[in-house]
């Protein structure tokens, strides 16, 4: 046998052999929609892994199958430990599920919603409830200041 065929052997079973997602340390606190998603990506993992299995690709791409049995262990594993937290509109305060307004020094005004770890996306205005920026502001009302990353911030709208 050729020393390039072991070769690349070794390395499609080191590929395959794909280190578990992490998960957080903290509990899986989700909005209604982040369930939801949690819920489409395990249907997806699911469907993956079958394809896997009965399309040929676990002899012919080990990766695959890999891949679609580590995701099926981390949804699975976050759909089971997932708690739902019902969001209660008109309270007047910062909380998981609402969103959050406030004002820099500078004037730039950012709106965020705090959600949980799996849904949350900065780019698009959700931040999870673990970050910095939602635990200095959870708890806090209209007109009420905080600092962040060593500027003062004023909340001006919470929803």
């Amino acid at each position: 046998m050729s020393v390039a065929f072991t070769r690349e052997a070794d390395a499609e079973a080191a590929a395959a052999d794909l280190p578990d997602r992490p998960v957080s340390p903290h509990p899986n606190l989700v909005t209604e929609s982040g369930l939801t998603a949690i819920e489409r990506e395990l249907a997806s993992a699911r469907a993956a892994r079958t394809a896997a299995q009965t399309g040929g690709e676990v002899s012919a791409d080990r990766t695959a199958m890999a891949r679609a049995t580590r995701d099926l262990r981390y949804y699975a594993a976050r759909r089971a430990n997932a708690q739902l937290v019902a969001f209660e509109p008109g309270l007047g305060r910062v909380r998981f599920g609402g969103s959050v307004t406030f004002e820099r020094d500078d004037g730039r005004r950012q709106t965020f919603r705090i959600v949980g770890e799996d849904e949350a996306d900065p780019a698009r205005g959700s931040v999870s409830y673990v970050s910095p920026l939602a635990r200095v502001l959870t708890g806090k009302r209209i007109g009420d200041t905080a600092i962040l990353a060593g500027q003062e911030i004023e909340i001006v709208a919470v929803d």
